[in-house]
């Protein structure tokens, strides 16, 4: 019904680019086709995600996958992951392999970013809205391993096993036709153990609409402030008037929340004020990781195209520092170091799944390091 790419058609490689068609026609009726080792490498750094899908798509290939888990932070230039086997046998896969690691990727390192601008302060990621609705438990997923404290959107809770969040729309209050109405049925009608964060900023000015909620709402657990850019004036002033009038009438408990085109600057200017953040479209839609796959063996010897480095090559790292070494594969370990790929496929048989809890910690951990050794600047 929809015009999206359907399960069989990725896998089949239907989804490629059309001169991996060509290439494989020239190596079949040539009879060429190598052993090869190939690397996926960036030039920046980022939250590695994506692999779930990977191993999805290359089980019951026969290659052997070498991965850095999701969750990771890559730094310039290191291979995140590397696939070795026949080059036919998984050529045409190149397109939908960078795909899946390099749109997730960009939206993990965006949520990452993000959430270590907010300090303690909570992220939510609203801005599924913004793409196409097909992908997004691939959306919410790779937002929810970059690190943000919830996600938006109903269908993580289906694909994801995550419990979605969320408030009320614009649309609900002028459908009411005014706003204390609907907010009262919202605290009417919605389970009680859902926040009452209601929206303040329809038809008055903020601090009108915040007074208008705490004095006439029962329970106001929060207040959202979703004011379009071209209306919001100085938000910072706004929220401040706003948390005067709360503390002054007894309220200061009351959570402030603010949403509608932020970014990392809105949030690094406000996150002393506002509690929680709905950030959609910078996170949703955010630049994807520009990974590239380079053959770096060919028959057991090494080779590399300009510009690239020869050899499969092992990440270690220093986990007190956050520094990592790029090696040979076959080289030593440098002691008090780990390596970061792990082999994760072997003749097309998965030896470790993604766990996507287990990559969130893992973020996560990396953050409370940068924070430790006061690195925020380098990332955020």
């Amino acid at each position: 019904m929809f015009l999206i790419a359907r399960d069989e058609d990725i896998r089949n490689g239907i989804v490629t680019d059309k001169y991996f068609v060509w290439t494989e026609k020239v190596l079949r009726e040539k009879k060429v086709n190598p052993y090869v080792v190939a690397e996926f490498t960036a030039s920046s750094w980022g939250i590695f995600s994506g692999l779930r899908d990977v191993l999805e798509l290359m089980e019951g290939i026969n290659v052997d996958i070498y991965a850095m888990k999701e969750g990771t932070l890559f730094f310039p230039h290191e291979p995140v992951m590397v696939i070795a086997g026949h080059y036919l046998d998984f050529a045409r896969f190149e397109t939908a392999i960078l795909g899946f690691i390099c749109h997730s990727s960009g939206v993990s390192t965006k949520a990452f970013r993000t959430k270590l601008a907010a300090g303690d302060r909570k992220v939510l990621s609203f801005g599924t809205r913004r793409q196409h609705p097909a992908i997004a438990p691939v959306i919410e997923r790779a937002a929810w391993i970059g690190g943000v404290d919830g996600v938006s959107n109903v269908s993580a809770e289906k694909y994801l096993g995550i419990e979605s969040v969320g408030t009320m729309p614009h649309a609900l209050i002028i459908s009411f036709g005014d706003q204390i109405s609907a907010w009262r049925a919202f605290d009417e009608v919605v389970d009680e153990n859902i926040p009452r964060t209601l929206l303040a900023d329809t038809y008055f000015d903020e601090k009108t609409e915040a007074i208008l909620a705490i004095e006439n709402v029962e329970r106001v657990d929060g207040l959202r402030f979703d004011t379009p850019g071209t209306r919001r004036g100085n938000m910072r002033k706004i929220i401040e008037e706003i948390k005067w009038e709360l503390r002054i009438r007894g309220r200061g408990d009351v959570k402030i929340v603010v949403s509608g085109g932020l970014d990392i600057d809105d949030i690094v200017a406000l996150r002393d004020i506002v509690d929680i953040f709905g950030v959609g479209t910078s996170i949703a839609g955010a630049n994807p990781v520009d990974f590239s796959m380079d053959i770096v063996e060919r028959n057991g010897e090494f080779c590399a195209k300009r510009g690239k480095r020869g050899g499969m090559k092992q990440v270690y790292r220093d986990w007190d520092s956050l520094r990592d070494e790029i090696r040979l594969f076959i080289e030593d370990k440098p002691e008090g170091m780990e390596p970061l790929l792990e082999k994760v496929m072997e003749g097309g048989k998965v030896l470790m799944k993604s766990d996507m809890g287990e990559a969130r910690e893992l973020a996560l951990r990396q953050m409370e390091i940068i924070r430790a050794l006061g690195r925020e600047n380098e990332f955020v």
